[in-house]
């Protein structure tokens, strides 16, 4: 007997996937790996002025296999909704199955968020070259599932770990944080087992995880300050809401509010299918924040 669970998630990530890659309006480099790019996609239509400006982290646990194509549809649906929107890639783990992963191994430390970090600082030049229907003033920075976790994380930064290399001396110029189904309270996550242990594999394994954990974990770097939404299917058998409401309750704990979206009847991919109605969802979010 199958399990209906299942065929609704695999029905929905075959529909999110179904859509062509739409190519960007501009590219660039923030450094000099293959995967040290950032996409640029222009808003469509008359616009008043500049633009706000999205940037997006895509998701897929970290891992080399899931690259920034698979989320273009979602970049293209919020320039065709008036958004400037810039799509990061970023080293992912390794091809190759280690620390005793049954596929492939997720993230690279420290080279993941040296990737996002470097592309954070660099945007502002890049879009002024590259974009300049942007207003990197009002920037809200939104990611799916893993690249959920590196959006809160990209907005914490001013609160990592004393020495940390990625620490920032002041909050970022954020006008806030959408984080969609978000990795986002790796205790919680590896007590499911979300995406076959990746949140362990992503700090290096267990042997690091104490260690490096509350330089990554966005359950550990809070308060923020930062305006944060996190939206979140009811049904998500893949990043289970229970993730997202532990991290809310930690927010809640440490003194923060944090929006917490709740979507009936679906699961974790329809907040990135540009077919479906929490995609739509995702957008007005985005747009309260941003505009």
């Amino acid at each position: 007997m199958t399990d209906p669970a299942v065929e609704r998630d695999a029905a929905e990530a075959a529909s999110a996937f179904a859509h062509p890659p739409v190519a960007p309006d501009a590219s660039a480099a923030y450094g000099e790996h293959p995967d040290q790019v950032v996409d640029f996609y222009a808003p469509r239509g008359e616009s008043p002025g500049p633009a706000p400006l999205v940037v997006v982290l895509h998701g897929g646990a970290w891992r080399a296999p899931y690259d920034r194509q698979h989320i273009t549809p979602f970049a293209d649906l919020l320039a065709r909704r008036g958004f400037a929107v810039a799509n990061v890639e970023y080293r992912r783990g390794s091809s190759l199955p280690h620390q005793g992963s049954e596929g492939p191994v997720a993230g690279r430390w420290p080279e993941t968020f040296d990737d996002v970090a470097a592309a954070m600082d660099a945007l502002p030049g890049l879009v002024e070259a590259a974009l300049p229907s942007a207003d990197p003033r009002r920037t809200v920075v939104t990611g799916h599932s893993a690249g959920g976790q590196l959006a809160l994380w990209a907005a914490a930064r001013h609160v990592l770990p004393a020495g940390s290399p990625w620490r920032l001396p002041a909050p970022p110029e954020l006008r806030g944080v959408v984080a969609l189904a978000p990795i986002a309270d790796f205790e919680v996550a590896e007590e499911l087992g979300v995406c076959g242990g990746a949140s362990s594999q992503l700090l290096g394994g267990p042997a690091h995880w104490d260690a490096r954990r509350p330089s990554a974990d966005p359950a550990s770097l809070l308060p923020t300050g930062i305006a944060t939404t996190v939206v979140q299917g009811r049904e998500d058998i893949v990043v289970p809401p229970a993730v997202a409401e532990s991290y809310a309750a930690a927010a809640a704990k440490a003194g923060e509010m944090v929006g917490l979206t709740l979507v009936e009847g679906v699961g974790h991919f329809p907040l990135i299918d540009p077919a479906a109605d929490a995609c739509a969802v995702v957008a007005e979010e985005i747009a309260q924040l941003a505009w």
